[in-house]
């Protein structure tokens, strides 16, 4: 028995290394699994189910493959990937998400998320957070040409990355106020996520007891994944 997590991937044409490595990951480590949890930022952008891209429709087959084989398939939106809807994790045999849920891993309460929430020291990012996440914008995104939400897409994605490169690390990183808030909200001792890049087990005490935070690192240099079994957890990275 096992439960694989990963995060981060950033799936785009212009690293169709990373797609070959995933499509590796699921053939080789995730068919062998029970479960398999996407936990954002899965493609480094998503214009809408209709995309028709190939990596779009590549992904899709390979991740309905793994599902029509017996792994169950779970997807938590980023915030690169936050316009992922039903139409296409049907095609691709996935289970959406809430942005946050608590699940039994083999008989651990875990609190899971992509994130970005953790991030309140950002306050910028989290009030773009706020916009992009109502139904409102979602719709009105949605509503335009395929070709404009791609331009779209592309300017956000230079925007984010520049803006990231002048704020501290401090700010861009999760507030440790905030760990704890969610996992105390939820009553949870153990929380994996992704989104901040920086892999870890963070060791802590929460109400006098002891409790971790699991961080996932970004797919660039290396493949990351935490491997869950009855037995316990590993944080696992390999050089793609």
């Amino acid at each position: 028995m096992s439960t694989l997590f990963i995060s981060d991937l950033h799936l785009h044409e212009s690293r169709p290394h990373i797609t070959r490595a995933f499509f590796h990951f699921l053939q080789t480590r995730a068919i062998h699994a029970d479960a398999l949890y996407i936990l954002g930022d899965f493609f480094d952008a998503w214009v809408g189910d209709d995309d028709d891209s190939a990596l779009a429709q590549d992904v899709a087959n390979e991740l309905n493959q793994l599902h029509t084989q017996g792994v169950a398939i779970y997807f938590i939106h980023g915030n690169r990937d936050f316009l992922v809807g039903n139409d296409y994790a049907n095609k691709a045999g996935m289970t959406l998400l809430p942005e946050q849920i608590v699940i039994d891993l083999y008989g651990t309460p875990t609190l899971l998320m992509h994130g970005d929430e953790l991030c309140t020291g950002d306050s910028e990012y989290q009030q773009f957070r706020a916009m992009v996440r109502s139904a409102q914008w979602q719709q009105q995104i949605l509503s335009q040409p395929l070709g404009t939400r791609r331009a779209l897409a592309a300017q956000l994605r230079e925007k984010s990355q520049s803006m990231n490169s002048l704020k501290a690390d401090d700010i861009i990183d999760v507030t440790l106020a905030e760990v704890i808030a969610q996992m105390s909200t939820t009553g949870v001792a153990q929380l994996i996520h992704g989104h901040t890049h920086r892999p870890a087990r963070h060791a802590m005490e929460l109400n006098g007891k002891p409790a971790e935070r699991i961080v996932l690192g970004d797919w660039h240099e290396y493949g990351w994944c935490i491997n869950a079994t009855p037995e316990g957890l590993t944080l696992e990275h390999w050089a793609i």
